[in-house]
């Protein structure tokens, strides 16, 4: 129990030492909403773990800061998301093309995504990095203020997991 005890404590202090915080002033969130038309391939479909997926058609619309971007038919969504026009469903003919012998093919899926970023002033150059939704979120009531941003980066600085407005 001690053993564990002690991992923890170093796992703890590892992630905390492994994330930095920033200030932003210049900053911009954006999310790339997309759907796609996705098909499942398999030699069995209801026991294979691993089914091949083939996408067909996508559409995708890039939101930037909250703003209905152009391209946008559907939105906003409960989440404040702009989406773009679906795209056509694949034929039976398009969906055989692709299947290949002794495989089956599932039902055309559509599939929503969303990709958040961040791209905030560092000095003279800008840095983007992956984010989510709540800090999109935090950035889409802070932008029009241009209200500064406390930024929590993730391990390594790959990711900006948080943003908080700097209160003065």
């Amino acid at each position: 129990m001690r053993f564990l005890h002690s991992i923890i404590i170093v796992l703890t202090a590892l992630t905390l030492t492994s994330c930095s915080t920033t200030t932003a002033e210049q900053y911009e969130a954006t999310a790339l909403t997309s759907y796609s038309w996705q098909v499942k391939y398999a030699n069995d479909l209801t026991s294979q773990p691993q089914p091949r997926i083939e996408t067909f058609a996508n559409t995708s619309v890039l939101n930037r800061n909250g703003l209905k971007p152009a391209g946008a038919v559907v939105g906003p969504d409960d989440k404040g998301l702009w989406w773009p026009t679906v795209p056509p469903r694949p034929s039976v003919d398009e969906v055989e093309q692709r299947k290949k012998s002794q495989s089956e093919a599932g039902k055309p899926e559509l599939v929503k995504n969303v990709k958040y970023k961040l791209t905030y002033g560092v000095g003279n150059s800008q840095q983007t990095l992956p984010a989510n939704y709540d800090v999109y979120r935090q950035v889409v009531k802070a932008y029009p203020q241009k209200i500064p941003l406390e930024l929590t980066l993730g391990v390594n600085d790959n990711s900006v997991e948080k943003a908080e407005p700097v209160i003065k």
